[in-house]
């Protein structure tokens, strides 16, 4: 039976008052408001990936999705606290740092107590691959000028940062803008990281890579001529004037 006739077949019932739909028979098990019946088909749930079902929001308890890529593959089930497969145990894959996914590699995964964590859901941020600047790095921008609302410096802040940054200085080639106007590997949501957000890229860099053992850009302002950035090398951070030459790596939530 078409979709589009089980659709037209299940309006008619809720119209007439019907309480139960039978698809495949005439007569359905009387505690069941759907029963589909049939020796040679079976019932097909969405399918999807995994960074598909982490992306909807505000599941309801009892959504059931099939993962393509949860372990080989399973049915998984909302519990209106986190997803569980079919025989109650944690859905997989777990991701884990360094992981290739959503554009580039897992940088960090939220934990119990950072901004932004949602128990029972993934969430993170993914670093691009490689620098986004080339040579000596790119300049902040706007030295002298103070951008309202670029001061963030917790996980989460980053994208907000950048975004202000933008709309503040219209410099070219500015560490920001090169983020933002970023389109990686079918993402658009790149952003500068801020000064929290970049030191999880320094703390988890070699499982991300790439990086050179020079200094970072982060998004985080402190005056109207200097910022924050992060050595790679030593893990040292420093305020730095704008105007000067710093590489630049772009990270994405998700």
């Amino acid at each position: 039976m078409k979709q589009s006739s089980v659709i037209f077949i299940l309006i008619v019932f809720h119209i007439c008052g019907f309480s139960q739909v039978g698809i495949g028979t005439g007569t359905p098990v009387v505690s069941a408001a759907l029963d589909v019946t049939s020796t040679s088909k079976g019932f097909l749930p969405p399918r999807m990936t995994m960074a598909q079902r982490i992306a909807i929001s505000s599941p309801p308890a009892g959504l059931l999705i099939y993962c393509y890529d949860c372990g080989g593959g399973e049915i998984e089930v909302y519990s209106g606290i986190n997803w569980r497969n079919m025989i109650g145990g944690p859905v997989a894959p777990l991701l884990a740092i360094g992981d290739s996914y959503g554009g580039g590699k897992v940088a960090y995964i939220l934990q119990s107590g950072d901004p932004g964590y949602i128990a029972g859901q993934v969430h993170g941020l993914v670093s691009a691959l490689s620098d986004q600047s080339t040579g000596m790095g790119a300049q902040w921008g706007c030295y002298g000028a103070e951008i309202a609302g670029a001061d963030g410096i917790i996980l989460g802040t980053g994208n907000q940062n950048t975004t202000d940054i933008v709309a503040g200085c219209s410099a070219i080639g500015i560490a920001s803008r090169i983020c933002f106007d970023l389109v990686l590997s079918g993402y658009s949501d790149w952003y500068l990281p801020s000064k929290d957000e970049l030191n999880k890229l320094y703390l988890n860099k070699v499982a991300i890579g790439g990086f050179d053992n020079t200094p970072y850009w982060s998004s985080t302002e402190i005056s109207s001529t200097n910022t924050w950035i992060q050595f790679f090398d030593s893990g040292a951070i420093f305020s730095w004037g704008k105007s000067g030459l710093v590489k630049v790596r772009a990270v994405r939530a998700f």
